[in-house]
């Protein structure tokens, strides 16, 4: 990664750096989804803008957020059948709850991007339908979950639909760099997109885009799509595939010993950041 770069786009950022060891010692846990399509024999992926209000304001990342006490669940089989906690937790490396970070990337996809990831009960994702009275349930939840209500799980309930938490395939977990005061540790998810529109919050997420990973690549190298090195690297590894069937089979099929695991740890020298090594 190209330090001049990484500091033109970092004048474009809203952080929060730490001094004096004056970060969060554990990082809170969160999840994100990258969600694909395909267009014009291209893959693309869909990108927010965060306000500049929030944490990385101003950066282009994935839909994502923190792990809510609602994503941790005594009904993890009633609300993912073909998904259990022990498998999802194995995936991850952690002893339980590991599907928590599923279900939160899913709640997190439609808070942020209105793309729900949830299925008919005994139907899969690409053969659900949503009738014109789902939609308008939908879009009534969506309005009420925008103004702080939690109530992710009560629209899944009142509209019968299960997480299609076997749609997500685990892609990489990276953890905020000591130099930051917040800090995260973020499991990232890929997912194939529905026929839904897909639009930004308007409250975190100010613009939105679907967007060639090639292409955002080479934005933010010309110092025009500031982003951060997660969202980086995790475009970097979906680059070359030829379609989002491809591209799923080949992450889906990966050792977990193979997905990345990551710190970046970075030095601060004449008032910049420098990267050490991740």
């Amino acid at each position: 990664m190209n330090l001049k770069t990484i500091k033109r786009v970092n004048n474009k950022i809203n952080l929060t750096p730490s001094d004096n060891g004056n970060y969060q010692k554990v990082p809170t846990p969160a999840a994100s989804v990258l969600l694909i399509r395909d267009t014009k024999h291209l893959i693309e992926v869909f990108m927010i803008k965060r306000s500049m209000k929030t944490n990385f304001g101003g950066v282009w990342v994935f839909p994502g957020g923190k792990i809510d006490n609602e994503d941790i669940s005594n009904k993890y089989s009633k609300y993912s059948p073909h998904l259990d906690d022990v498998l999802a937790s194995e995936r991850l490396g952690l002893k339980k709850d590991g599907l928590s970070y599923w279900a939160a990337s899913i709640r997190e996809c439609f808070e942020e991007s209105g793309i729900l990831l949830a299925n008919k009960k005994g139907v899969n994702l690409k053969n659900t339908v949503l009738n014109n009275d789902d939609i308008k349930t939908i879009d009534q939840y969506k309005r009420k979950i925008l103004q702080g209500e939690n109530i992710f799980y009560e629209m899944i309930d009142i509209l019968n639909l299960e997480l299609a938490t076997n749609e997500l395939a685990y892609i990489s977990h990276w953890v905020t760099p000591k130099i930051e005061k917040r800090r995260y540790s973020t499991r990232f998810f890929i997912a194939r997109t529905t026929d839904q529109v897909a639009v930004h919050d308007g409250v975190e997420g100010v613009e939105s885009k679907w967007i060639n990973p090639e292409e955002a690549l080479q934005q933010f190298k010309a110092g025009h799509f500031p982003m951060i090195m997660p969202t980086i690297k995790n475009l970097e590894m979906i680059c070359g595939f030829a379609n989002t069937s491809e591209l799923l089979s080949f992450m889906n099929n990966k050792d977990k010993n193979d997905i990345p695991n990551v710190e970046p740890v970075f030095e601060i020298v004449d008032g910049e950041p420098k990267l050490i090594s991740y």
